[in-house]
């Protein structure tokens, strides 16, 4: 029987899209990040079968048929345009599999929508057994039976390792599109990234070396996180009512009633544009909202006794999420509008932020918005984590801004650290009540300009160095340029390298 593990996340959490306009980059430019890395060079030459179209990419004459397996709303996303990239290069492709509502949208033939089925930890996959064990049976029987030429993976390891497994079985190539990073909590699975994985696209700068040095034939396309930012326009409309004071309190589905302001609030001495906003993002899977929510309120409360001007807004992913932050901002008696899909014009206005660790990180460095991360776990979880997590920071931000990935010292971040300025996304990753930290930094931003101005700073030059987008073109033409050759552009070398030695490096 297979076995399912789900670990915690670093950096795979989902956010609503933001297309504000594009900061203009050199995309050319060299750029030295961690251990050397640089942007990803140009795809390369195409085979005689391809032709190239001005405006276009490349158009691929053979139809190919593609099994995508993803699991969480933030893959839906990135999946949603991987297919729109590999469908403008061949136009007759064929995308089927599981994923979500986005995926399907883009033109993939959904068999599951798995990403309703996004869950963390054992017991919360013991409990999807069966479901689990069902959707891997039905992929088994796919590829014997219909053999697609590809299967894309992206994340979801304790589901995707099973689906790699079975297409290898079948002699069927697998990409694996932004894989998980086992280089921060499960270094031993990039043995199964090596046996059952033809093509790693990474999504980090650091992380085709780390792949390749172990046996994985791995090529950095970039993080197709920045595609998702710069493809869509933010509400214009929403900005300029939250600027001018007019918070939109009541427009449909989509946004929800502001929660329990008081008259004293809403005539407030203060201008409302000069009140500071704080923005509160607390996951986007319901397991983390209620994990996490309530230590944002208790901060929320104490931010509120130090800058009484401040005003708070929650951006929730879903709407029962908002469900359930309704109920519990009504207890806590706190000033809060609750918003859904308007996740990036907030992160656009808010002065500073408290936010739940995951690929939100990427969002909120994108718009160079200070941010406090937290990451509350149970006491079981919190002492589990500790013999699989190898490296220091969740947040990637904080380990592309302190250059480090292995430093041997795994211990939280604690603010007295001696390195604590470089660390541009204080976070918790904790069990117990971390809101008075919360709320210190925050305080600490909105009663100090100085030190918010310095760290929007820190934050913009990161993102001169690393918000590059492109990742999703670059992996269609890689994966359809593999397909039409028949072998990768790139000589595996890898294959043939002793298992012992890998081992080594592991």
């Amino acid at each position: 029987m297979p076995t399912l593990v789900v670990g915690m996340r670093i950096c795979n959490m989902p956010t609503t899209s933001v297309g504000m306009a594009p900061v203009k980059y050199n995309l050319c430019r060299t750029t030295t990040l961690l251990e050397g890395a640089k942007m990803p060079p140009p795809p390369a030459p195409l085979p005689t079968n391809l032709r190239s179209v001005p405006g276009e990419g490349s158009v691929f004459a053979r139809p190919f048929k593609i099994f995508f397996s993803v699991g969480e709303p933030s893959g839906d996303l990135h999946g949603a345009n991987l297919i729109r990239q590999l469908r403008a290069r061949c136009p007759q492709i064929e995308i089927v599999g599981y994923g979500g509502p986005q995926m399907a949208a883009a033109g993939c033939t959904l068999h599951e929508d798995l990403t309703a089925l996004a869950v963390m930890w054992f017991a919360r996959v013991f409990a999807n057994l069966k479901t689990f064990l069902g959707l891997l049976s039905r992929a088994k029987r796919y590829f014997r039976e219909q053999r697609p030429d590809a299967v894309v993976l992206i994340d979801y390891p304790g589901f995707n390792w099973w689906i790699a497994r079975y297409a290898k079985a079948e002699g069927i190539p697998v990409f694996y599109y932004t894989p998980p990073q086992i280089w921060a909590w499960a270094t031993w699975r990039v043995k199964k990234m090596r046996k059952f994985v033809d093509h790693v696209l990474c999504s980090l700068p650091f992380e085709k070396q780390w792949y390749n040095e172990r046996g994985c034939d791995a090529t950095f396309v970039g993080h197709p996180f920045f595609d998702e930012v710069r493809r869509l326009d933010l509400d214009e409309e929403f900005l300029e009512e939250y600027r001018k004071g007019d918070s939109p309190i009541f427009h449909g589905d989509r946004v929800q009633p502001t929660i329990n302001v008081p008259p004293a609030a809403k005539n407030a001495t203060v201008p409302c544009e000069r009140r500071p906003l704080v923005v509160i993002l607390p996951g986007s899977r319901t397991q983390e909202v209620t994990q996490n929510l309530r230590w944002f309120l208790r901060a929320a409360d104490i931010v509120r006794e130090k800058v009484p001007q401040a005003r708070f807004a929650l951006a929730c992913f879903k709407p029962h999420q908002a469900e359930i932050a309704r109920k519990q901002v009504k207890a806590a008696g706190l000033p809060i509008e609750i918003h859904v899909g308007k996740t990036p014009e907030l992160m656009h206005l808010a002065d500073c932020a408290m936010a739940v660790s995951g690929s939100v990180s990427l969002e909120l460095l994108y718009h160079a918005t200070p941010t406090v991360i937290l990451y509350h776990v149970g006491r079981f979880a919190y002492q589990v984590q500790k013999f699989f997590r190898k490296v220091k920071y969740i947040t990637l931000v904080n380990l592309l801004s302190t250059g480090k990935l292995y430093t041997g010292d795994i211990e939280p971040f604690d603010p007295a650290q001696p390195d604590a300025e470089q660390v541009l996304f204080p976070e918790y990753l904790t069990c117990e009540d971390k809101s008075a930290q919360l709320a210190g930094h925050i305080v600490e931003w909105l009663a100090q300009p100085e030190k918010r101005a310095a760290r929007i700073e820190q934050l913009e030059k990161l993102r001169a160095e690393v918000a590059h987008g492109g990742a999703s073109s670059r992996a269609a033409e890689y994966i359809l340029t593999v397909l039409s050759r028949g072998k990768s552009p790139v000589p595996p070398p890898y294959g043939a390298m002793k298992e012992t030695r890998a081992a080594q490096s592991d």
